[in-house]
């Protein structure tokens, strides 16, 4: 199958972070239109914010690229260099291993929605530059930056 059905492809929440971490990403919701279309190279997924929420907490990836494209409402883009508003169209990337931390923020009063793709690399580390955690997919575990294991969510 090749065409997509989005109301066939269920919209999920929650995160695989720390209890601690979670706030932040209350209010994102997305769907996995890779995964549903059976993409193992990469991934697909189309993101929503609601007010106040956030994509991520601020991260780069050591082995994986990584792109975004606001689809609508506006967003703000804050990484290394600052802070960017972003509308329908825009677009921004982030090849791997450049620490450059960034994520998305949803600062206005509607609800904003937005495109992300990256490769899948079994040996990629999440660096998250404004808290204490970093994870390590060859492990699948989330760690404190000194390598001290956080207890699995619960989420």
């Amino acid at each position: 199958m090749s065409r997509l059905d989005l109301s066939s492809i269920p919209m999920q929440g929650g995160s695989d972070y720390p209890e601690q971490f979670n706030e932040l990403v209350d209010g994102r919701s997305q769907q996995r239109l890779g995964e549903a279309g059976g993409l193992t190279q990469f991934g697909v997924n189309l993101v929503e914010l609601q007010p106040g929420a956030g994509s991520a907490h601020r991260h780069w990836h050591s082995c994986e690229d990584e792109f975004v494209m606001v689809i609508s409402g506006e967003l703000t883009l804050i990484t290394d260099e600052g802070e960017t508003i972003m509308r329908a169209g825009d677009c921004a990337a982030f090849p791997a291993g450049k620490p450059n931390g960034h994520h998305l923020v949803n600062r206005s009063w509607g609800n904003g929605v937005f495109l992300v793709c990256g490769t899948r690399d079994k040996s990629d580390v999440v660096t998250y530059s404004d808290v204490d955690m970093r994870y390590d997919s060859a492990t699948d575990t989330t760690t404190h930056k000194d390598g001290t294991p956080y207890p699995r969510s619960s989420s």
